[in-house]
């Protein structure tokens, strides 16, 4: 390798560790701070910092539990887990201890890893190699559980979305039946947890905050906030108008189910279009040239032959 390229990229990888290590003294700086601000204003919760106890762990969990903890606070300071957290379905204390112990476990996977790499990896300029490769393990611990946690996230959105047709359906049913709101939900959460598994839960969170005397229309804002799918906040936006008003609520949830199919049905014609636009481009590249060849490929080879026979 010519030695001004070896220095220069040697010279690149440095500035981007050491990037990197500002980074990470900035946000250490910054979570630090924030822990210091909650603890004058919350002394009773210094110990958890979270939004749950983790103090009847075992100490090693609690420890990894609360450097997790410490990432999350340098990465996310606007608190975007707790709601990605809920949207996941993670809402157990066992499940975001677990959360937070990969949070915290992951770096030191990766630095074991890398200690590996760098003890009995045979390649060139050795260092070089391993010092970009820590600057990557330095971003996946940060980046890698923000990524996991919303994939998770969109991924049950998805299947609640895929609910809401037969929840507008059963809904339909039981207000005809002449059930109140809080009737209505409380035989989908009691009946209907084999066919709405995801939305059966959700709304059982909803019945118990409503059996626990809180406003319907609230609880079931707060719950389309909080899932942020669509299809799901306007039929919640219709039973809190019909909750609140009152009146007929068949038409609007119909209604409502119209709205929804004409979107998937709008969406599934850009999937589509965006589908057709993708074949035709594989056709180009691969089809296209092999039909050329069967087909041009016959008139071509006669005229070669008729050139050489000219020629001879």
């Amino acid at each position: 390798m010519n030695p001004t390229v070896f220095a220069g990229l040697i010279a690149a990888a440095i500035l981007l560790a050491t990037l990197g290590v500002g980074l990470l003294a900035l946000l250490f700086v910054r979570a630090r701070d924030e822990h210091r601000l909650r603890r004058r204003l919350a002394p009773e919760v210094a110990g958890g910092g979270g939004d749950f106890d983790d103090r009847g762990q075992r100490p090693l969990v609690a420890s990894m539990v609360r450097g997790g903890k410490a990432i999350e606070g340098m990465v996310d300071p606007e608190g975007e887990s707790g709601r990605l957290l809920m949207q996941a379905g993670w809402r157990g204390g066992e499940q975001r201890v677990l959360w937070y112990a990969f949070q915290g476990v992951l770096p030191i996977a990766l630095a074991a890893l890398l200690l590996v790499f760098w003890l009995f990896a045979e390649v060139d300029n050795k260092f070089l190699v391993t010092l970009l490769f820590g600057v990557a393990a330095v971003l996946l611990s940060f980046l890698l559980p923000r990524w996991i946690l919303r994939a998770a996230a969109a991924a049950r959105r998805r299947r609640i979305k895929a609910e809401v047709p037969l929840l507008i359906h059963l809904l339909t049913l039981l207000f005809e039946a002449g059930l109140s709101t809080r009737q209505a939900l409380a035989s989908l959460v009691r009946e209907g947890g084999g066919v709405l598994p995801e939305l059966g839960r959700e709304l059982d969170l909803v019945l118990r905050q409503i059996e626990a005397g809180a406003d319907t229309s609230d609880v079931l804002k707060n719950l389309a906030d909080l899932v942020e799918v669509d299809d799901l906040s306007t039929v919640l936006g219709v039973l809190r108008q019909v909750d609140r008003y009152g009146g007929e609520i068949r038409e609007p949830l119909l209604e409502a189910l119209d709205v929804i199919e004409e979107r998937r049905s709008l969406d599934l014609r850009e999937k589509v279009n965006l589908l057709s636009g993708r074949m035709t481009v594989v056709m180009v590249l691969f089809f296209f040239p092999a039909l050329m060849v069967f087909v041009a490929g016959p008139a071509f080879l006669a005229l070669i032959r008729a050139l050489g026979d000219v020629s001879a």
